[in-house]
């Protein structure tokens, strides 16, 4: 091929436009119906959504957007689609997102209307944000650093499915994100309603609350994800360790590793968490925690038993025998529980959650709880081989991340059993 002159850089740059066009602009009308039909877009400032805008019309120059099929995409889907293309489910992570935008101006540490309560919790917060970000070594961006009330219990519901004779979670895919074990609805009724669907497919499955999200620092240039009245309240503790994990998030995602991601970021929450409350706990708070925490890894050591069982029993079983069996697992499951349960002091309503786990358990719930420990020894181990040093352990499980899935997880597995 023949070179242009080095010089003759006007021609270059129309040489470039013409093999690369302007992307067309979103029609003001199909922008504008993307904004009323999409709550999170509207609570976005001018400068924000205008960002947005050119952002999502980039992505529409460059994508093609296919309905899956008999789907069919009516005028404006596509900027809709477009305007939360980071990934399915940050959608509604940002639906909270501009929540928290529209409280920026008024936060409630300034507002003198703001409950006491929620002041002290919010001023905790900020000490908790700014020690991960010192001691932790954790990203310093806007995340955590607002406050919405979105007026309900969850932000989303997951709904986690497995096959009859399987812990291994059925897969759902995005383009971001990638493969993940789980789905994520903004409308409670909408994942019982997936839930129920899986089910009738033969699939086991469950539904449940979450109260805290992670946009990966997708959402960083619009606020970040916000404190929530989902979680405000958590004991020092638990509030410590939730916000250390969605930000860790924000160091490592391995796409399409969901065990692998959720377990490294258990292990940064429980050893942030730890170095928190030894560091700047109150005596009370150490004494909830420990409390609280004992009672936890109780439940974690009978979960973690039974799954091991019901794995040896779907891998070396068949016919009736398998389906004996795993009844039988099941049953003396919920039997120690029991016996568990009723050596815990106190009310017996702190143990709802608990009880409501037990006697809805599957292969789904099991499987989701192995997402978030089975690696977390493994991580665990490797953080003290890097000399409790976070900055070395974030590196390290870096390089973990671009080897293969099963070779990351086969090294994680030697490293926790040495």
């Amino acid at each position: 091929m023949a070179q242009l002159p080095a010089g003759n850089v006007p021609l270059i740059k129309s040489l470039l436009q013409w093999l690369r066009p302007t992307p067309r602009p979103i029609n003001d009308a199909l922008w504008e119906h993307a904004c009323r039909r999409a709550a999170w877009l509207d609570g976005l400032d001018d400068e924000r959504r205008a960002r947005l805008r050119v952002l999502a019309t980039r992505f529409l120059h460059e994508k093609t957007i296919t309905p899956i099929g008999e789907l069919q995409l009516q005028a404006g889907d596509g900027v809709l689609l477009a305007a939360g293309r980071p990934g399915a489910g940050l959608v509604v992570a940002a639906e909270a997102v501009a929540v928290g935008a529209r409280c920026e101006a008024a936060s409630p540490l300034e507002d003198t209307q703001a409950p006491q309560r929620l002041k002290t919790r919010l001023a905790m917060s900020q000490r908790i944000r700014d020690f991960a970000v010192r001691e932790l070594k954790l990203p310093d961006n806007p995340s955590y650093r607002r406050y919405a009330d979105l007026q309900r219990r969850a932000v989303v519901w997951n709904v986690v499915a497995a096959p009859a004779y399987s812990i291994t979670l059925k897969q759902s895919c995005f383009p971001i994100t990638g493969c993940v074990g789980y789905r994520g609805y903004f409308d409670e009724a909408q994942a019982r309603a997936e839930a129920a669907r899986l089910a009738a497919q033969g699939y086991e499955s469950s539904t449940y609350p979450v109260p805290a999200y992670s946009t990966l620092g997708w959402m960083n240039w619009a606020g970040g994800d916000p404190l929530l009245n989902t979680f405000i309240n958590y004991p020092e503790g638990e509030l410590a360790r939730l916000i250390f994990h969605e930000l860790a998030h924000q160091v490592l995602y391995a796409k399409d590793d969901t065990m692998f991601n959720e377990s490294f970021a258990t292990a940064v929450e429980r050893l942030g968490g730890a170095r928190w409350l030894a560091t700047h706990g109150s005596e009370a708070a150490r004494e909830e925690y420990a409390q609280y925490n004992a009672r936890r890894n109780q439940f974690r050591a009978l979960t973690h038993a039974t799954r091991k069982r019901l794995e040896q029993i779907y891998e070396q079983t068949r016919g009736d025998e398998r389906e004996a069996l795993k009844q039988k697992a099941m049953r003396e499951f919920r039997e120690q529980y029991a016996q568990l349960r009723a050596s815990w002091p106190g009310d017996a309503v702190r143990y709802r959650a608990y009880d409501q786990w037990v006697a809805q358990a599957n292969n789904s719930s099991f499987g989701a709880q192995a997402a978030y420990d089975e690696l977390v020894p493994g991580f665990e181990a490797l953080f003290a081989r890097e000399g409790g040093d976070f900055a070395r352990f974030y590196e390290a499980a870096r390089r973990l991340a671009e080897m293969p899935k099963y070779q990351r997880h086969q090294v994680l597995k030697e490293i926790g059993s040495a």
